[in-house]
Formats: C-alpha cells, structure tokens, sequence
C-alpha cells in the first residue's frame, strides 16, 4: 500500500523512524512531508528519510494560521499527485482536514491535552486518534484508541535503541565528570500561548550552581538564539547523536517536556521546570521518574537538582523496572494500525 507520513516536529522523525522502517521492510511505499522547524529536515537528512518540505514554522497565532493553510494547499497536492492507501501524524491537523476532503484515511497520534486550538482543528476529522494510557483529555469518541506507556516507546524501547559511550563522547560527554543537560525551547508553538519559560539570568544561575557545586559539565540546547556568553555550553554534535550523550548524563533539566521523557526512558532522572503540565509527565512524576517544577525561579531549581540527586540507584531502578513493566514496542502498534486503516 501507499502510506502518507506527516512529520512536523524534530521528536516526530524519531516517533515514525522505525514505523517507516518497518512499513518499507514489509513492502509498502512510503512518503513523507516534512516542516521546517528547529532540527526537522536535518534529522531526516541524517536518518537518510527522504522528505518534502511543504510548510515553515511560523509564530504567534496569525503566522500559525497562515501556515496551516499553506500546508493544507501543499498537503492537497501531494496526496492528489501520490494517491496514498494512509496517512499519520503526530497531531496530525492538515492529514485531517485533506484526508476528510479527499477521502483518505487520517490517523493522530497525540500526547498533549492542554493544545486546545489544535485538537479542535483535528478530531472533527481525523479517522482514528491515539493517546497515551495517561491522557487526561477528551478523545473523540468511536474512533480513538489508548496505547501503554509513552510516546518514547517507539524509538527508545529497548529493542530499538541501546545507548553507546563512544557517540556519547564523540557528541561531547566528558567521562569522569559529572554531565548535566539543560534543554530550553521557544514556547512558540499552538499549544503554547501564554506560557512563559526561563530568562537569562535563571539559565545562568542555573550553570553557575552545577559547575560549582557539583563540578559539573553542562550541556545546552535551545530552540531560541541565546547570548554569546552561553555559547560555551552549547551542545555542538550531530543532531542525532544528542541522546547517546543524554543516556550518559546524571540529570536533564529544562523545559522541553518531549525531553523530559526521552530521559526517562533512557534512565536519566528529569526536572521538568515549566509553567506547563502534560498527563505524561504527570504520570512519570507520580512514579518518582521526573520532578515537575512550576516555580521557575533560580533557589527552586537549584533545590530540586540536590534533592533529585539524593535518589540511590537501587531506589531509580525499582522505579524504572516498575515503570518499563507491561510496556510495548510501540513502533509495531504503529505499524500495525497504519496497515489496518490502510487495508481497510
């Protein structure tokens, strides 16, 4: 069968990389349109996926508007010129629209109850929608389904990826040292508005407590340009070697709740500090795999990294076991219902 694949966000390449993969092993033929935003099209490029770009990342709700409809247009011809059997999506608004224009079955995966104006956009007609077990918002009744665990289980099941030390140096980590990431990002997205993340002076105090409490390296990411003087910090690897180094590092703080779970998942104790809360990381909060932090001030975040750091290993591992227990390679449900929606 043909398949569509809508990738809109850099956490997307890797929530359909083995899907594809394993569409393409089966014989299926797969496209996929792309977007450009942050590391999106690089990552593709890394993962030799071939791509299309058909819309660019805009801000604010006028410039998201007139994205949307730029990518609907773009979307329309593709899918008239390719004639897919498919097509998914993580989120998944313009699948939804053409697919229902057209009549091609749309499916969405999704993660974040609080992207109002989105879901809006989509689950009046998108085919099937699919949620995490921890969702805590609406799903559209008769036609969506829940899956265990997160997300992450797609790329970083154990089955799919094994963190090595030697990417991990060549991305930057130091052995002997401590290694700290801190991931910060542009709050620019639908599902964003009205929220604020961290300025300056707090990422500043943040680095000066790690390198000299803990003499600690610090490693940074951020979707926002940042002053020169955190240029030091700046994560400089190739993009997708970012999480072998991640696997390594004794604590992720920042305020991307994407990478708050992919930290999870790869071992490595989160602080999500953002004025934001998602039902996934909630769930790793309740489990005692991630630390939310609504109080985004300097003494709170410091806190928060002594207090995280007091958890013993044999306390981290009974949480990870207990967390991994019952879980799925997600890439083969993916896989699976795309082949079912595209059969049927």
């Amino acid at each position: 069968m043909k398949v569509l694949i809508d990738i809109v966000h850099p956490a997307d390449v890797l929530f359909f990389l083995n899907p594809i993969k394993e569409l393409r092993k089966g014989g299926h033929e797969v496209r996929i349109v792309s977007r450009v935003k942050d590391v999106t099209c690089e990552l593709l490029d890394l993962y030799e996926l071939a791509h299309k770009p058909i819309s660019q990342a805009k801000k604010g709700v006028i410039g998201l508007g007139l994205e949307l409809i730029k990518r609907d247009i773009s979307l329309f011809k593709e899918v008239r010129d390719f004639r897919p059997d498919v097509m998914a999506g993580f989120g998944g608004v313009s699948i939804s629209h053409i697919g229902k224009l057209l009549g091609v079955p749309s499916l969405s995966f999704y993660d974040t109850e609080k992207a109002n104006l989105q879901l809006r956009l989509t689950t009046p007609f998108i085919t099937h929608m699919y949620v995490p077990d921890s969702y805590q918002g609406a799903i559209p009744p008769g036609k969506s389904s829940v899956f265990p665990g997160t997300k992450d289980f797609s790329y970083f099941h154990q089955d799919n990826f094994t963190p090595d030390m030697e990417s991990a140096v060549k991305a930057g980590f130091v052995p002997n040292k401590k290694n700290y990431f801190i991931r910060l990002v542009a709050w620019n997205a639908n599902h964003d508005f009205g929220v604020n993340g961290w300025n300056d002076q707090v990422l500043a105090d943040v680095i000066d407590y790690i390198t000299n409490e803990y003499d600690g390296v610090v490693h940074l990411s951020s979707e926002d340009e940042l002053p020169e003087h955190f240029s030091t910090y700046l994560y400089k690897g190739d993009k997708h070697l970012i999480h072998h180094l991640l696997s390594h590092c004794e604590l992720y703080i920042g305020e991307s709740a994407t990478m708050a779970g992919e930290s999870v998942m790869l071992g490595v104790p989160a602080i999500y500090a953002a004025n934001d809360q998602r039902g996934y990381t909630d769930e790793l909060a309740n489990q005692g795999l991630l630390w939310t932090l609504l109080d985004i001030q300097t003494h709170a975040i410091c806190n928060l990294i002594k207090s995280v750091q007091e958890v013993t290993g044999p306390q981290w591992d009974e949480r990870l076991d207990r967390f991994y227990e019952g879980k799925i390679n997600l890439s083969h449900y993916i896989r699976d219902e795309i082949v079912k929606h595209g059969s049927a």
